[in-house]
């Protein structure tokens, strides 16, 4: 078994496979280590709800045959109120997703070793030159990539990433049948993806139902473990608890039931980085800290970089006398800022201010949103600051003070 290649990556999720794809299409050798059994991937990483737009599907040639749903608009719903915006999207089966990207990028010349569990960095005059796995097996590369999401075991001895806890989003979904797509009272969810703010389901988060096809749906929610959860949560009540509680009492579940094996649970992190890369190395997916809104579509942001990282490889690698240093590899950082993550900054803060807001101020932003043009959610979104101002009103200056003070707190708290 080869021991040299010219790029190792460590995990097989969409980021670090597609980071393969593109690695491979260049000529590299390349080889993955995932920490799951072949026979099961991916059993326990199978863990995104898989909604998706066009545009990553074209971007990335990814097949119809993965697509459980194709819909047809977004639906944002607060505890009385929703707004529905017409966009076309696709809901993956996010395992015969994740199994094409891996079966794609390995027809085409990637090596992948299943059941390796990577656990640290082979360092060789202050850089790292390979990585160790299972304990003791080794396996050295030109440039090494983390793609193991939160875990992050690359990532986190090098120093190129510091993930808070108090930042720290955590999900659970299950898929149902039964569901009343269309319940009167509520919008209509045939061909659709819903996400609802509502703290009584998802406090300091969201929750969301995505359609799959006659009456079934994947249900699911979302909240970071951060000020607005406390502020908004129950004492001892867990994600599970939550999940039940909206199950017991939407009356669009009234006749659901579980469908058997489909569950999944995530978790990433809602922070800005702080690093990206180092001498030979380069952390990709959610192993950097995610900064979208709850609308920013996670997986297309990690395959795109590992689009980039891969780029930024073979800028170094297709030249004889180029070292991977960390100055050679500043490329990745450019595109990331500019393809992956574009305003990163204004995004998180937006992020921040919106888990911040009451139900209350929930219900009005969705009339609000019914008032203004299309447009506006998009940009703001993107981080266009006259979009974001047109979504405040003078009420808002309360919400707005509470959420000064906090970030004054953080500051403060970073400065000490």
């Amino acid at each position: 078994m080869n021991d040299r290649y010219d790029v190792v990556i460590a995990g097989a999720g969409p980021a670090g496979a597609q980071c393969a794809r593109d690695l491979v299409a260049r000529g590299y050798d390349v080889v993955v280590l995932e920490t799951e059994s072949e026979s099961e991937f991916p059993r326990q990483s199978n863990k995104s709800t898989a909604g998706t737009f066009h545009s990553m599907m074209a971007s990335f040639g990814i097949p119809d045959d993965v697509v459980m749903q194709y819909t047809d608009s977004v639906v944002l719903e607060s505890p009385r109120e929703h707004y529905v915006r017409d966009q076309t999207g696709a809901v993956l089966e996010f395992a015969e997703f994740k199994r094409f990207l891996v079966e794609d990028s390995h027809e085409k010349g990637a090596e992948y070793r299943f059941d390796a569990r990577v656990t640290g960095p082979i360092m060789e005059n202050g850089e790292i030159v390979g990585v160790t796995y299972n304990g003791d097996e080794e396996v050295y590369g030109e440039i090494v990539i983390d793609a193991t999401g939160p875990a992050a075991p690359l990532a986190k001895q090098l120093g190129v990433v510091d993930l808070k806890r108090e930042n720290h989003a955590i999900g659970i979904e299950y898929e149902f049948e039964g569901i009343d797509i269309d319940r009167p009272g509520f919008a209509d969810l045939h061909d659709a993806m819903m996400l609802r703010l509502d703290h009584n389901i998802a406090p300091g988060g969201y929750s969301w139902i995505f359609h799959t096809g006659e009456d079934t749906a994947k249900v699911g929610l979302c909240y970071i473990q951060n000020g607005s959860h406390q502020r908004y949560g129950r004492d001892s009540f867990s994600i599970d608890d939550y999940l039940n509680h909206w199950l017991e009492t939407d009356p669009r579940f009234r006749d659901a039931e579980r469908i058997e094996g489909k569950q999944h649970r995530g978790s990433a992190h809602i922070q800005a980085p702080d690093q990206l890369h180092t001498d030979r190395f380069m952390a990709i997916g959610d192993t950097v800290p995610s900064i979208d809104p709850l609308w920013g579509e996670g997986i297309h942001t990690g395959m795109q970089s590992g689009r980039a990282a891969a780029a930024t490889a073979d800028s170094c690698l297709k030249h004889d006398g180029v070292e991977p240093t960390a100055e050679n590899l500043a490329v990745y950082e450019t595109l990331w800022h500019r393809d992956v993550a574009p305003n990163a900054n204004k995004r998180l803060l937006m992020t921040q201010l919106l888990y911040l807001a009451s139900n209350e101020r929930y219900d009005q932003l969705m009339r609000d949103l019914q008032r203004l043009d299309n447009d506006t959610l998009a940009e703001a979104n993107k981080g266009d600051i006259r979009s974001i101002v047109r979504l405040f009103d003078t009420d808002d200056v309360p919400l707005l003070a509470r959420f000064a003070k906090q970030q004054l707190n953080f500051d403060l708290g970073d400065l000490l």
